[in-house]
């Protein structure tokens, strides 16, 4: 078997270890509060390299085949990473995202990798040993944001005359009735806890589905929803491009909602690494971030989108028609049952509007709807965990490094009050208030 394939064999098909309950997982978790916490994530990545001298010109780096990771791919194909003297830097294709973890759990020394295009909650879960096997931590940091918007919500033409899109009340009476008859209901997503999994369970709670009883939730990696959904597997499911608009051309669903639809700019995707990588080469890791700084300007460009999918298309990437990606890059959504936007304000945002810039507040929202769900523990130290694995300040030596202007650096780690499409409120100096809000949930001490 491949090595950036290669599953360890004591972690279940949802990405949770198998040695244990997840009350085993919450329990361990929990424990990761103060100062037990502090040595269990292990100490952050200090940039104290006073010479630019590159520590290292290597890294082996991880992605998807969604279009969220074109700046990896981007800044590979076009020379940024060489620009910047990382000349010897790996883009590595990986099957899922349990792959993604265990080979950054091996690390590049064991023939994993250094690290990776991945769900931003990731890195919080693989810091806090929640998803790896035995509990055991792997620190990581995230460094950047790579995008903004670009996700979906699908649902199976066996609902089309529902017309399925943020308001999910009738879609909700349909599959209860569907449950009844003895026929299974399921809506797929692409990790336990991940973004995909937090935007399908917000999209059904607003609308008084219960992720957790009404319906069944799988795991699916992204390059395979569509077969899936083809041969009647689920009901729905959330996942990044290009695979909605896959499904769409080929006549499997249709788009129920984007999920900027649902939060306007939501933070998605992130680029982390190991928090020994970082620790051990800090000149080597902020020329990456330049690097892939420069990659998400140039997939940003709409002068450049048909050059961004044409890549991302070949069969060294996604091994998709370029059909099924370029389009939504550029923000021209068919959702297959009729409706279509042109120039849709839920672009996908690589650079503009601050898309590169891990803001805390998001990280904290992630780590909030994680314990909405019982993933993790209330009393988890929030603001230890954030502080420890969002390196935020790379990312500004970076851009200034890089020279990118003021006005495009923001000035908080909050990105401030965030609004949802129900109404709904997070301000991250209340995350309890918000909790509080929500009706339909399954917190666990």
């Amino acid at each position: 078997m491949d090595k950036q394939t290669r599953h360890a064999t004591d972690i279940d098909h949802e990405g949770q270890p198998a040695s244990g309950s997840r009350r085993q997982f919450i329990r361990t978790t929990g424990a990761l509060t103060g100062a037990a916490m502090a040595g269990a994530l292990g100490a952050p990545g200090i940039v104290k390299a006073e010479s630019t001298t590159l520590e290292t010109k290597v890294a082996k780096l991880g992605f998807i085949a969604l279009s969220d990771a074109a700046p990896l791919i981007v800044a590979l194909e076009k020379g940024y990473f060489a620009k910047h003297g990382m000349t010897d830097v790996e883009v590595l294709k990986q099957s899922s995202w349990g792959t993604t973890r265990d080979n950054l759990v091996l690390g590049s020394k064991a023939s994993g990798i250094d690290g990776a295009h991945i769900l931003t909650p990731m890195p919080y879960l693989l810091s806090l040993g929640t998803i790896t096997a035995n509990n055991v931590p792997t620190p990581m940091s995230i460094l950047m944001r790579l995008n903004t918007n670009g996700q979906g919500i699908s649902v199976s033409n066996e609902y089309k005359d529902l017309n399925v899109t943020l308001d999910t009340r009738n879609f909700g009476r349909e599959i209860l009735k569907k449950k009844a008859s003895g026929k299974p209901v399921t809506a797929a997503m692409t990790f336990p806890g991940g973004t995909h999994d937090m935007w399908i369970r917000y999209w059904m709670a607003a609308g008084a589905i219960n992720p957790v009883s009404d319906i069944s939730t799988i795991v699916v990696p992204p390059p395979q929803m569509v077969a899936n959904m083809k041969v009647g597997n689920m009901d729905c499911f959330c996942v990044g491009e290009p695979w909605n608009l896959q499904l769409v051309n080929q006549n499997i669903g249709y788009t129920a909602v984007t999920t900027g639809e649902i939060w306007k700019d939501h933070p998605e995707k992130s680029f982390a690494m190991r928090s020994d990588y970082v620790s051990a080469n800090p000149n080597a890791t902020k020329a990456l971030v330049k690097a892939i700084m420069e990659a998400q300007m140039f997939c940003d460009d709409m002068a450049n989108k048909e050059e961004v999918a044409k890549i991302c298309s070949s069969r060294k990437w996604f091994n998709c028609p370029v059909t099924d990606i370029v389009d939504r890059l550029k923000g021209n959504i068919n959702f297959g049952n009729g409706r279509t936007v042109e120039n849709s304000p839920h672009i996908m945002k690589y650079w503009k509007d601050a898309a590169s810039y891990p803001f805390q507040s998001h990280d904290l929202w992630f780590l909030t709807e994680n314990q909405r769900w019982g993933y993790l523990p209330m009393k988890l130290d929030t603001a230890a965990v954030i502080k420890k694995v969002n390196r935020e300040d790379i990312w500004r030596k970076a851009a200034a490094e890089l020279g990118v202007a003021a006005k495009d650096i923001p000035k908080s780690t909050s990105r401030g009050v965030e609004k949802f499409f129900d109404g709904k409120v997070f301000d991250p100096a209340k995350p309890k208030a918000y909790l509080d809000s929500l009706a339909i949930k399954t917190i666990k001490a």
